[in-house]
This record gives structure tokens, sequence and C-alpha cells, in this order.
């Protein structure tokens, strides 16, 4: 991780390496939240490092699960089995991470307890009514402030609902799944447009039962789990950055091994495509022992061209968006609609990444529900702030590697949410 907040990015002719990511985040949670609620002890190892997972950890050992981290990235989590977590002493934290948050309020709705979630105060601004109002229904009683942090939630005996989220949320769709494994009857999620399937591939893979049919995801309460031996991918979403800048920099190649290829967040390697960029993907497992494929991409750049991203994509690129804006620092124009989703991440990401690319000397437009970046002239340069969010920063590094003069990032430590090792790995692979 950076050892100062505030870290220069030099101009780069191209990028070069091959490299691995971090854990990947959205599993590695999913991971550690069910080896907490079955019976047995569970291995996990390559756990994503960032500040959010550990929060997730932390919240768990707050409802007296045991959880162990090894020397090398491994967290071994002695399940408590079903329906056994405790009260908490006190408050539980769960940082900056809006993941953690929304699907512990889902775990903890069916515990005979009152929880109260507490964040940072990035976290404490985002909007939590789109998961309380289906716990609602099932039968807990939830409070906040204005649908913000914290969010105080009143476990009870939880009913089975069919529940049709307004927006695609994974999160939502998450929290939903894990209230049902405490409820009576079976609990049905659809979906209005498909997102990532991590929740259900991690349930079959602590042995539980889920039923997909399209859109609808179903499970039914009172499932045992069982403890697994499991090995967490690497993050796509992290692997995004360095794809972005092979794809946009002349000359430039990038191998990223050991990546996770789950279909619902590889739809970035398309955008590549349409760049103009060379994409090749070697599926090493297809399935995995936990559902989730993985393998090796490449990514080299070949030519530049205009991309445009509509609504119906959105839900299948929300984390990419950011690293697939710093294209068209490179050259080209991006154009980003029906985004509006972004205004509350971490930071609001649309205000951030034009404010951000302006300072770089890029041309940005903002829109309500998105973005225009033109690449139409070199940036010059300049200070662009992270706004607390790592994706901010990482995509500000990215689009300064294509500047006439050195960058600066303030804020450039919040990539310890995800990827600490960011700035490093930037480093290895510029030429």
């Amino acid at each position: 991780m950076p050892e100062f907040s505030t870290v220069r990015v030099a101009p780069a002719h191209r990028v070069e390496g091959r490299i691995r990511v971090p854990g990947d985040k959205s599993i590695a949670h999913r991971y550690a939240i069910l080896a907490a609620l079955a019976e047995g002890r569970s291995e996990l190892s390559n756990f994503a490092p960032g500040a959010d997972c550990r929060s997730t950890v932390g919240c768990l050992r707050s409802l007296g699960v045991d959880i162990q981290e090894g020397p090398t990235g491994t967290f071994t989590v002695f399940g408590r089995g079903f329906g056994t977590l405790r009260a908490p002493d006190g408050p539980i934290d769960a940082g900056n991470s809006g993941t953690t948050m929304r699907l512990m309020a889902g775990v903890v709705a069916g515990y005979p307890f009152t929880t109260t979630l507490i964040g940072d105060s990035s976290l404490s601004r985002r909007p939590m009514r789109r998961v309380m109002e289906p716990l609602a229904l099932m039968g807990a009683r939830l409070e906040a402030t204005d649908g913000h942090p914290p969010l105080t939630v009143h476990g009870a005996r939880l009913h089975a609902i069919a529940h049709t989220p307004s927006v695609p949320s994974a999160q939502v769709k998450s929290a939903v799944l894990l209230a049902g494994l405490h409820a009576d009857g079976t609990t049905s999620v659809v979906e209005p447009a498909a997102t990532r399937d991590h929740t259900e591939r991690a349930l079959q893979a602590f042995g539980g039962q889920v039923s997909v049919d399209g859109l609808t995801v179903r499970v039914s309460g009172g499932q045992h789990l069982v403890g697994q031996t499991l090995v967490v991918p690497g993050d796509f979403s992290s692997a995004a950055f360095w794809l972005v800048a092979a794809a946009a920099l002349p000359g430039s190649q990038i191998e990223v091994e050991n990546v996770g290829l789950n279909p619902t967040r590889t739809a970035l390697l398309d955008v590549l495509r349409r760049f103009g960029a060379h994409v090749e993907v070697d599926v090493v497992d297809g399935s995995g022992v936990s559902g989730e494929p993985r393998g090796t991409v490449r990514v080299a750049h070949r030519e530049t061209r205009n991309i445009e991203i509509a609504p119906s994509e959105v839900p299948g690129l929300i984390d990419e968006l950011p690293a697939i804006a710093a294209l068209a620092a490179h050259g080209g124009r991006v154009s980003v609609s029906g985004a509006a989703e972004l205004r509350v991440k971490e930071s609001d990401r649309i205000a951030a990444l034009v404010a951000g690319f302006r300072n770089l000397g890029i041309d940005a437009d903002e829109r309500p529900d998105g973005f225009v970046i033109s690449g139409g002239r070199q940036p010059t340069g300049g200070v662009a702030d992270a706004m607390g969010d790592h994706r901010m920063a990482m995509s500000f590094a990215i689009a300064a590697l294509a500047a006439s003069a050195p960058s600066t990032i303030d804020g450039a430590d919040a990539v310890v949410i995800s990827y600490p090792g960011f700035f490093q790995t930037l480093d290895q692979i510029v030429r």
C-alpha cells in the first residue's frame, strides 16, 4: 500500500508483464459468511487482503465466530452451524464496505437479538432502504436515519417472500437469500436484470440447495451448510485496471493469471474487444471446486475506437466502469448512460470521475446517469482527488499514464480497501 496518501504517477510508454491480483473481494465476503454459518471448519485460501473483507471478518467475530488468520492469506473459519450466532456486545463495524453492511443485515435479520451495523463517514452516506424493505417484509424490524447507517436490525422469526428489486443489485439479492436461509418456506428473488451470481455458487459450494430459473433465484429455509476448503480466485475487478492499461497504451501486453472468470463478471472483455484490443482467455478450471471458473487473460493493444456503454450493459459492468473511463484518456471516446447507481457508491463516482479527469487535463462531461470522456488530445497531467474511493484512485492512476507530465493522486491510500499492493504492481509493469 502507499506509504502516504498522495502518490505521484509518471507518464508511461507502455505496460508489460505477467501478474496475479488479490483474491476476489465479492467472493471472499460470501465465503466467510457462509463458512461462519456452516457446521465444521473451513479453510479459505487466497482470501482478499483488502480492508472491506476484513470488515466482514470483524463483524463475524463480533457475532461469536472463531476466525483465525494464517501467514499466507489463508483464513480458518470455525463455523457455528445453523442459527447459533450470538448477540454482539455492541455495534458491529462494516468500515467502508457496503457489501458487508447489506449482507450482514440479511444474516442477522433471522436471529432473536438486535444488531446495530455502523460504518465510516462514506458508508454512513450510502442508502440502505433497498435492503431494509425486503427484510422488513420478511418480519425483521429495521431502523436507520433517513435510510442511511447506522442500521439497526431487530431480528425475528422470518417468513419467506417473493422479492422483485426495483434496481438490479447483487447485494440486495444476496441479503434476501441469506435471510431466506433463516426463514420459514422458500424465498425467491426475481431480478430485473442478471447480476453477479457468487452467492448462488457459494451456497452450492457449502452444500446448500439453491434453484436458479432464468432471473429467478430460490432458497429454502432451515438448510444446514457444511464447512469447506476453498480457494478464492483472483479479483477480476482489480485485474480490470491492468487489462485497460494494456488495451490503451501502444505496444502493451498484460497477462493476468489465476483470475476469476465468472461469466457474470467478465463483460469488460467484450468492451475491450470493441475498443480494438486483442483479448485471449485460457480457462484453467471451468467450474472450480466452488463452481467459480478461473484462468488466464491476456490483453494487448491493437487500435483505439470509441466505446458506448448502454444502460442494459451497466449491471454487468458496474465495478469496471471507472476502469473503462480510463480508456478514453489514451484516445477515443467513452460514453456511459444508465449508470445512476454510480452516484451512491463509496463516492459519487460520476462526479468524482469527471472532476478528477478534468484536473488531469482530460475532456470530461457529467450526465445525470453517466459521463462522456473524450480523448482527443494528450492529457497534461495534474492533481486528481480520489475522494476516499479505491476505484477512483486506480482509475486516475491508469489515466495518468497517458499524460505528458507527472500527475498526483490525492487520497491514493484508498486502494487498501480492495488492492493494497496496487501501486507496487503499477511500478513493476510500467516501461
